[in-house]
């Protein structure tokens, strides 16, 4: 069974679904892909023009929430879904709020403003990050401090998609220079730590900044 994801390194959402791909010990081939002004043929794969995609035995899968679900069923084990009922729903709905919460109101800002942009050759806006930085990014750090409480993980105990779903979008954060402050959110700091530790997170990270201007 050949999997190939298409879509760029940097993307939270492509760097999601291949940090499941690798948990779960399953070889891939990445095509890169900019999301920006893509082809009529890639739309056909992808209706929105989003990335990433799966193509699994030349089937067509887009979107890193539905790829991952796919995966578990095609790959029970290692599970990264928790079994319980409420810790599945908890589990979706910290996908949910990293995906349409935070990755939106916080990462996108201040990814966009202070490194995209200068790859891209923009003109950055700060004052749009700074304020990304200064007022939505307490509000999640809050809340997932909160929630991880004495825990090592987010969820049932165990590294599940909640991880996976809310430590990937930091790692773009770090690359724009920005950090939880340890001192203000402990949990929170120290959690991401440990997190992007795990072999999955930390070869796309060395390769992220690989790829990143010095």
């Amino acid at each position: 069974m050949a999997f190939k994801i298409i879509g760029a390194g940097l993307s939270p959402f492509v760097r999601k679904a291949r940090v499941f791909l690798a948990e779960k010990g399953i070889p891939y081939e990445l095509e890169p892909l900019v999301p920006f002004g893509v082809s009529a043929e890639y739309k056909r794969k992808s209706p929105l023009g989003k990335i990433p995609c799966l193509e699994h035995d030349g089937r067509p899968l887009p979107d890193s929430s539905v790829i991952c679900a796919y995966v578990e069923k095609v790959q029970p084990q290692p599970a990264l879904y928790p079994s319980d009922p409420w810790d599945y729903a908890r589990a979706l709905w910290l996908e949910e709020y990293a995906d349409g919460g935070f990755t939106a109101s916080v990462m996108g800002p201040i990814f966009q403003e202070r490194v995209l942009k200068k790859l891209l050759g923009g003109k950055p806006d700060d004052a749009r990050a700074q304020e990304a930085e200064d007022k939505a990014l307490p509000v999640f750090c809050d809340y997932l401090n909160e929630q991880l409480g004495d825990q090592q993980y987010l969820v049932g105990g165990r590294f599940t998609i909640a991880d996976i779903a809310v430590a990937s979008p930091f790692v773009n954060l770090q690359h724009a220079g920005v950090k939880p402050d340890p001192k203000r959110w402990p949990k929170l700091a120290a959690y991401l730590e440990r997190i992007h530790s795990r072999p999955s997170f930390k070869a796309l990270i060395e390769e992220d900044r690989a790829s990143l201007p010095k």
